[in-house]
């Protein structure tokens, strides 16, 4: 690795970290959003089987729709929490991506630099393959050729 592919790869492990905590922004902003919504729906089914009666004091009428305000309310107060949640859901997951993007451009280009040396370094060894069996030959052809004995067998 050359000296401006380890400072590259000081980058791409920057990147790395980076895209690390926004992945896990992004579970904790998801697990948040899931709560949200899991209260409000809780609040909701208890709305929804709040009681009402049919023949009642006015105190317990005023009682009931007392509480039933209240339940509004917080269900009014869940929505919000539960659409803030899910917006802030939708920001971790882009700046996750961009940052999973942006480590991804590094690590393409860290691949692409080793193949080229791989290519390069195969290249500059079968050149010397080629070098080394050229000189052999002309040695062969420079050199006059002994007459060989022959066995008797």
């Amino acid at each position: 690795m050359t000296t401006y592919d380890a400072g590259l790869g000081a980058v791409a492990r920057v990147r790395g970290v980076r895209e690390q905590d926004s992945r896990i922004g992004l579970q904790l902003a998801l697990a948040e959003a899931a709560s949200r919504r899991e209260r409000l729906g809780t609040l909701r089914s208890r709305m929804a089987a709040e009681p009402l009666p049919e023949t009642t004091t006015p105190a317990a009428l005023l009682g009931s729709r007392t509480a039933l305000a209240f339940l509004g309310d917080a269900v009014r107060t869940a929505e919000r929490e539960a659409e803030a949640a899910r917006e802030l859901g939708a920001e971790a997951r882009r700046r996750w991506e961009h940052d999973r993007t942006r480590l991804a451009a590094v690590e393409r280009l860290l691949r692409v630099r080793a193949e080229r040396r791989r290519v390069d370094t195969a290249r500059r060894q079968a050149k010397e393959a080629d070098d080394l069996a050229a000189q052999r030959w002309l040695r062969g052809m420079t050199t006059p050729h002994a007459p060989r004995k022959r066995s008797t067998a």
